[in-house]
């Protein structure tokens, strides 16, 4: 299934895992890439540029196939060193990379300097016209069923993802809600070039985190997710436990602040989440695809059975339905 995508980035198949904070690690990313996929690994997970640099060889000793890094760029009191992680990047010789958050107008003029391609997640088409001006040589649309931060605009793939094809020149990917073949063949017949999943890999053999936590994104269905933040315009869909359900009631009572959900929403809790496998020990990041994941297969098996099916439903039910005509 070639696309303009799969040939701009020299991979077989319209399938990309995006960076996850605390998840994309090198034995993810590397068999994301050997099963002809593109896999992120995320820079921030690492503590150091040094320790990303190390991911990055790590990453290269388990796969000689494409493989990039995601750099999301968010506001914090202290910020990361981001042009440091950036450096780390480029002297690994990495030359695929994933923005997302602020405008990343900075690193993209940086990192094309060095012939790095770059892809900017969006979440409304505003952004992705502002990321291709910028110079992104493709960008991520994110739906509101995706994962993360949504947006605040509130707009679903089926109406955001053609929204996007219809103005934006440069490749597109569809992000949110995808885990299957049918979401692949309806990403392509909107107007994208490809689908990235994050929630669907995490629950895959090689993730790196806890069986337990696999377990429960197969327990769960689509409607365990709550909206975090939405008082705080800073929008964050995560799985729906007892941190994030009581981060939703102290925000109901308005007026809230971050400082009244900082001991619940601390990074280093939901790291725990993954680390011990209890689903209640923080805030943790899944989508609404929840509700299709059902196994736990590895990278391949998982890639391989969405092209196949993918393959089949053109082939077979769609061209039966042109042919009945």
């Amino acid at each position: 299934m070639k696309t303009r995508f799969t040939e701009m980035f020299g991979i077989e198949h319209p399938i990309v895992q995006g960076g996850m904070q605390w998840v994309g690690r090198a034995e993810l990313v590397a068999a994301v890439a050997n099963a002809g996929a593109l896999g992120f690994i995320t820079a921030l997970t690492q503590p150091t540029p040094e320790d990303l640099e190390r991911e990055i060889a790590r990453c290269r000793e388990l796969t000689d196939k494409p493989f990039g890094v995601n750099l999301t760029i968010l506001p914090a009191l202290k910020p990361p060193p981001y042009a440091e992680y950036r450096q780390a990047i480029v002297e690994s010789g990495v030359r695929i990379v994933e923005t997302a958050g602020n405008n990343p107008q900075e690193h993209i003029t940086e990192l094309k300097k060095h012939g790095v391609k770059v892809i900017h997640k969006c979440t409304a088409v505003r952004h992705a016209l502002k990321a291709e001006r910028i110079g992104a040589d493709a960008i991520s649309i994110d739906g509101f069923e995706c994962a993360g931060h949504p947006g605040e605009d509130d707009v679903p793939g089926l109406v955001l993802i053609p929204a996007a094809a219809d103005k934006v020149k440069i490749p597109m990917i569809a992000s949110g809600g995808f885990g299957d073949a049918r979401g692949l063949v309806a990403a392509l017949a909107l107007g994208a070039e490809g689908i990235n999943m994050g929630t669907r890999f995490m629950c895959t053999v090689e993730s790196p985190i806890h069986q337990r936590i696999k377990e429960q994104i197969v327990a769960n269905d689509e409607r365990a997710t709550e909206l975090i933040f939405r008082t705080l315009h800073n929008t964050a869909r995560v799985a729906s436990n007892a941190v994030s359900k009581e981060v939703v009631a102290i925000e109901s009572r308005g007026n809230a602040t971050i400082e009244d959900v900082r001991h619940l929403v601390a990074g280093q809790r939901g790291k725990g989440v993954y680390e011990f496998g209890d689903p209640d020990h923080g805030i943790w990041s899944a989508g609404m695809v929840q509700g299709l994941i059902h196994d736990i297969p590895t990278c391949a098996e998982l890639v391989s059975r969405i092209v196949r099916e993918a393959e089949a439903i053109i082939a077979s039910r769609l061209g039966a339905m042109t042919g009945a005509r």
